[in-house]
This record gives structure tokens, C-alpha cells and sequence, in this order.
């Protein structure tokens, strides 16, 4: 069985096609050209190539087509694509090899695509958590008035209004949309520290090259490599599992709403079984909680990956590839879920 985000049937559940394309092979390939096309210009800015060199080589890079699926046997021996790439772009202009590549590292190219792709993510991400926030406020203006039930530890407590437990779901899932919108900083940003770190290939233009990448990339430029500091990843998943567990609590509490002889809840398109006919499974509130625990667990391992060997770790770096498309699929695949979820309720508390 492929992922559950891609399966054939199961991607009917989970899938998020907006937000798959944002990690396609396609994409990172046009993001890892957006780099050499930058650092080319960048090298004859600089001076570090002859005239007319950066340009002429950002010009082959930009033209010269890559099948994805040619490079996995490069990739099984290399351990990451950049290498055959290089060879490639450079054997397709010897012209111009000069301003290709010269200076950067494998881990320069990748980690600035994923500061490319995350800044994708949150555009993504903040938009439609906006339409969510709509969809709760017109929830609240439909139905807040009305009773509802107050219950602790699952036991009936105190009566409340729906619009205290919907202020319950609202309240902290724009308190996580600001904090998402606070990380960008971190990691929207190039990444530029050749083999080690130190930019020792730029000689004393290392910051000038990076300035001039960083804003044809339209990032920002530190002024040090983060080859083997995760902090800002670590801090960016930690994000994307906080919001899809906001949203794993307000599903929660719609599954538990819809319990027969509560039925402080109705929705709309319920899931069917087959062998109880008379069921109607919230199926879109179970998949919020489902998804909420994956990215809980899928943390973990982005913070391992924070355990970078010396100046530069492969281990620690690929728990990265592994994990955060699959943070990223499972926190938009939440926020399009409860989207259609409020979208579906018709009533809620007690009329």
C-alpha cells in the first residue's frame, strides 16, 4: 500500500492535491534551477565568472528539461539528486559550467527549495485557515445562542451556549495561524554555506552573492549557513502539528456531539456502513483526530532531525524529506476537512 495521501481510494479521504503539488518532483526541480539561475547571476554580479557567463548559464539551466524519474538511479547511489543534476546541467553547457554550481553544496540547493516550498505552504495554509475562520464566525452568528450541555471529563457539567464551545475551537485556532505566521521568518530563508558552512568558495563575496540570491529568491539572506541548525524546521513542524491538533480537538468534540441520544449536533453527508444501515459516521471529525495524532507523532521525528553530526548530517537531514510533506499534507488536508465539516453542520445545541 502506497501513502494514504496518495493511495488510489484512500486519497479520496486524505488527499490534498493544492498541497501535493507544492512538494511534486516537478516543483523541487524548478525551485532547485531557481537556485543555480540565481547563484549564476549572483557569480557575475560578483565578478567570480567572466562576463556574460552567469547569464548565459542561468539561460541553459532555465531551458534545459529534467525527467524526475531518470534521476532515481543517481539518487540510490548519490543519496540525494543535486550531484547528477550538476553533471547534467554542466555537460549541457561547457560554455558557461564555470557558473554553475561553483562554491554552493548539495545541502544549498535543497534547503533553499524547502525554505521555497514552506513559504508556498504557509500562503496556503493562512488562506484558507482565514476561509475556516469565516465559516466558524458564521456558525456563531447562526447558532451561538443557543443551550448546550457543558461537560468535564466527559460528564455533564454546567450549561453553556454554543457559542462558548465554538469560541473553543476559534479562539486557539487563530492564536496557531499567528503563531505559523511568526515562524515564517526562520525558514523562508536562502541557504548559502558551500561544503562546511564557511562560503570559503566565494573568497570574500560570500555575503554579496547571498544578498543578490536572496532577492531574486525573494528570501531572506543570513549571514550564516544553517547546514546543521534545524531549529527553525523543528519550530515550523512544531506549528503545522499544533494546528492540525487545534483541529483534532474540534473534531473531537463534533464526533462526540453527534453520538446518538446526544444529537447535540447534525451534519449533513454522513459516512454510511456496511453492515448498519441506520448509521450516519462522522467520518470528517474522525479524520481530523486520525490526522491530528499522525503529525503528533511525525514531530517526533523532526525533532530527532535536529541532531546534526559535526558541520552537516545525511541521517538527520533525511528524516526531513520523509517527514515534513507529510506534516504538510496532513495540516491542509485538516483545514479543507473542517472546512467542509462546518460547511455541512445544519444545527447544533438544543433549539
Amino acid at each position: 500500500m502506497s501513502d494514504v495521501f496518495s493511495h488510489p481510494w484512500l486519497g479520496g479521504l486524505f488527499g490534498d492535491p493544492e498541497m501535493a503539488e507544492l512538494w511534486s518532483a516537478e516543483t523541487q526541480l524548478a525551485h532547485y534551477t531557481a537556485f543555480k539561475v540565481a547563484l549564476a547571476h549572483a557569480l557575475e554580479t560578483a565578478g567570480r565568472v567572466p562576463p556574460g557567463h552567469g547569464a548565459g548559464a542561468a539561460a541553459s539551466l532555465a531551458a534545459h528539461a529534467i525527467d524526475p524519474v531518470s534521476l532515481a538511479g543517481d539518487v540510490a547511489r548519490d543519496g540525494l539528486p543535486i550531484p547528477a543534476l550538476v553533471r547534467r546541467w554542466r555537460a549541457a553547457d561547457t560554455d558557461h559550467a564555470d557558473a554553475i554550481h561553483t562554491g554552493a553544496t548539495s545541502q544549498d540547493v535543497m534547503d533553499t527549495a524547502l525554505a521555497l516550498t514552506l513559504r508556498a505552504v504557509s500562503d496556503l495554509l493562512l488562506r484558507r485557515l482565514g476561509a475556516l475562520d469565516r465559516a466558524l464566525g458564521d456558525l456563531m452568528d447562526r447558532f451561538g445562542d443557543r443551550p448546550l450541555m457543558g461537560r468535564t471529563r466527559m460528564q455533564a457539567a454546567l450549561p453553556i451556549t454554543v457559542a462558548d464551545r465554538l469560541r473553543d475551537w476559534r479562539a486557539p485556532l487563530a492564536a496557531q495561524a499567528g503563531r505559523l505566521d511568526a515562524a515564517r521568518a526562520d525558514v523562508e530563508r536562502l541557504q548559502l554555506g558551500g561544503a562546511v558552512g564557511t562560503r570559503h568558495g566565494f573568497g570574500a563575496d560570500g555575503q554579496v552573492i547571498a544578498d543578490a540570491m536572496a532577492e531574486r529568491l525573494g528570501l531572506a539572506s543570513p549571514d550564516h549557513a544553517w547546514h546543521s541548525d534545524r531549529g527553525g524546521v523543528a519550530h515550523y513542524a512544531a506549528c503545522l502539528s499544533g494546528l492540525s491538533g487545534t483541529l483534532g480537538k474540534m473534531g473531537q468534540d463534533i464526533a462526540l456531539m453527534a453520538q446518538q441520544g446526544l444529537d447535540e449536533i447534525r451534519i449533513a453527508g454522513g459516512g454510511g456502513s456496511s453492515a448498519m444501515p441506520h448509521k450516519s459516521n462522522p467520518v470528517l471529525a474522525e479524520l481530523l483526530v486520525t490526522l491530528a495524532r499522525l503529525n503528533a507523532g511525525h514531530l517526533a521525528g523532526v525533532q530527532n532531525a535536529l541532531i546534526h553530526e559535526q558541520e552537516r548530517s545525511g541521517a538527520a537531514w533525511m528524516l526531513e524529506w520523509a517527514l515534513m510533506p507529510q506534516m504538510a499534507l496532513a495540516t491542509g488536508r485538516s483545514v479543507t476537512a473542517a472546512q467542509v465539516l462546518c460547511d455541512r453542520i445544519e444545527d447544533i445545541g438544543n433549539a
